[in-house]
């Protein structure tokens, strides 16, 4: 509380590694006596919360349509929504969740040749299927369940795990020339995002890149044409097709930045997804 009796503003990510440092104290702790009864301290705690919060929700429901439309606000606010999560309260069940996050991850899977089935959640595991083919496509299956792996951990935080079975068929012919985005990825945001059938240029992490907006589907590539190596923004963008400046060679981004010269060639993509208004990319640090 301040002087003046308000509640202070609580950061939720320093809140956040509060409790993950304060675990680390608990766990480190040597008597064994001493550690179980804080370890049974805290678990009363969140066990008091948790009842509260469970009549809170309750109560809300209980309000009929206007009670509906504030649980609608306080899952969309991530420290609720995590909370509601831990007490298992969040209303929307898991199975649902999951199948949101592969809808938005889809089209960038599409655009690679693949696709990912849904084989449901079992003991807190979610099952799926990579589906496809990536024949000289540099978005492999690992690379593609990175981007799945991402979307889920958004969406189902309260998941124990992700399965994954299928790959794609001819991959080990299709060894990518650049795939360091799977060297301990880090996702990052990014600014701004181009309008429809545009091409913007951005620079994330100090990696130049290009995303385009074809037919409402965001697609990312490293800033340089897999011919001769200028950069691609400035380029002109058509119906799908990116045309590098330097050197006039074509690239369908839509199937994974394959040139149309037939010479084999093919842009660099980088695993895009997309979250409302926020729009991130996976690159290495």
């Amino acid at each position: 509380m301040s002087e003046n009796g308000t509640a202070e503003a609580v950061d939720p990510d320093a809140l956040v590694a509060r409790v993950q440092d304060l675990t680390q104290q608990l766990e480190a702790i040597e008597d064994p006596g001493v550690r179980e009864l804080a370890e049974e301290l805290t678990a009363a705690i969140v066990q008091m919360y948790g009842a509260g919060l469970e009549r809170t929700v309750a109560a809300i429901a209980a309000a009929g349509p206007d009670g509906q439309k504030i649980m609608d606000a306080l899952t969309q606010d991530g420290v609720v929504a995590s909370l509601l999560l831990i007490h298992d309260l969040y209303p929307i069940s898991v199975e649902e969740r999951v199948l949101e996050a592969l809808e938005r991850v889809r089209p960038y899977m599409e655009s690679h040749g693949g696709n990912v089935e849904f084989l449901g959640v079992h003991e807190g595991v979610a099952h799926l299927r990579l589906q496809g083919s990536c024949k000289t496509c540099s978005a492999s299956s690992s690379t593609l369940e990175l981007a799945v792996r991402q979307a889920l951990e958004e969406a189902a935080p309260d998941l124990e795990g992700m399965d994954v079975e299928g790959v794609f068929e001819d991959e080990e012919e299709a060894a990518p020339p650049v795939l360091d985005v799977l060297k301990q990825p880090s996702w990052f945001a990014l600014e701004t995002a181009p309008a429809p059938e545009q091409l913007v240029g951005a620079e994330v992490a100090g990696v130049p890149l290009v995303v385009a907006n074809v037919e409402g589907t965001l697609l990312a590539y490293r800033d340089g044409c897999a011919a001769c190596g200028a950069p691609l923004r400035g380029g002109e963008l058509s119906a799908g097709a990116l045309t590098c400046p330097g050197c006039s060679r074509s690239f369908f981004l839509p199937r994974a930045g394959r040139s149309l010269d037939s010479d084999g060639l093919q842009l660099d993509p980088v695993p895009l997804l997309r979250e409302g208004e926020v729009v991130r990319v996976a690159l290495s640090p």
